[in-house]
């Protein structure tokens, strides 16, 4: 079972050294585009970060749901609440301000997108260090 939990932490892990480059970097150039390129910017940013991001989030969702069930621990239940958080930030949130920045370049919009992504960075900063204590307080000679 060890290897579901350290793969689960791997994806959270990557996901939220991910989400700080995003939050800290990338999102705010986005100002920094200009008018005139920035449709084609947006779609490509879109595109190639959904290669990234896509495949690591779906399996950390199916890990998390897999040891929610294998494994009796609150932490596993607060994590999977936070991972529905940041699905839900993503879909209602984040993809919606992205289709509305494919049509044009919104300031206000790249505000908001910075702005609400302060969210998702917040929520898988916490499941990294629950993940993280959970892994560092588990007895190394019991398996899961």
């Amino acid at each position: 079972m060890s290897f579901w939990i350290l793969t689960h932490f791997t994806c959270t892990a990557f996901m939220t050294g991910l989400i700080w480059i995003i939050q800290i970097v990338h999102y705010p150039l986005f100002n920094q585009v200009g008018k005139d390129h920035f449709i084609e910017y947006e779609k490509l940013h879109t595109f190639k970060i959904t290669w990234i991001v896509a495949p690591v989030m779906l399996l950390e969702l199916s890990t998390a749901i897999f040891l929610l069930f294998k494994i009796d621990n609150s932490i596993f239940y607060i994590n999977i609440i936070l991972l529905i958080a940041i699905w839900l930030c993503t879909f209602f949130i984040q993809i919606p301000q992205h289709q509305k920045l494919a049509r044009g370049f919104y300031p206000k919009t790249i505000k908001q997108l910075v702005q609400y992504n302060w969210i998702r960075t917040i929520l898988w900063t916490v499941r990294t260090g629950l993940l993280f204590f959970l892994l560092a307080h588990t007895n190394t000679s019991h398996t899961y």
